[in-house]
């Protein structure tokens, strides 16, 4: 399941999470964007127990989306600790974004 986030809960949601946490920077009006979308849900199915997964509209939570610097969208961002500790840019396939996860679990 995913979770949506804002500038709000960030702080709660994402840097204070138990898990490693995979947030996915997009907007609505972003094709790629859309394009990515049943990646990042098959991700959320795949790793549930061990995953959470989180979606931010850049538009809707601008000073989060500024403070790490997402200049391109979608962005997938893994974060540990509180930190991002790997990114993907732009569309890629479930395999090399699982592979990625798989590294930080």
């Amino acid at each position: 399941m995913e979770i949506n986030t804002n500038d709000a809960n960030f702080n709660e949601v994402v840097l204070n999470s138990d898990l490693p946490v995979l947030v996915d920077f997009w907007a609505e009006w972003c094709m790629p964007c859309r394009m990515v979308a049943p990646t990042v849900e098959a991700i959320a199915k795949k790793y549930k127990d061990k995953l959470k997964v989180c979606k931010l509209n850049v538009d809707e939570a601008p000073k989060t989306s500024s403070e790490y610097g997402i200049m391109s969208i979608p962005t997938l961002a893994i974060f540990k600790g509180g930190k991002i500790v790997d990114t993907v840019v732009g569309v890629v396939p479930e395999s090399e974004l699982a592979s990625k996860v798989d590294s930080h679990i």
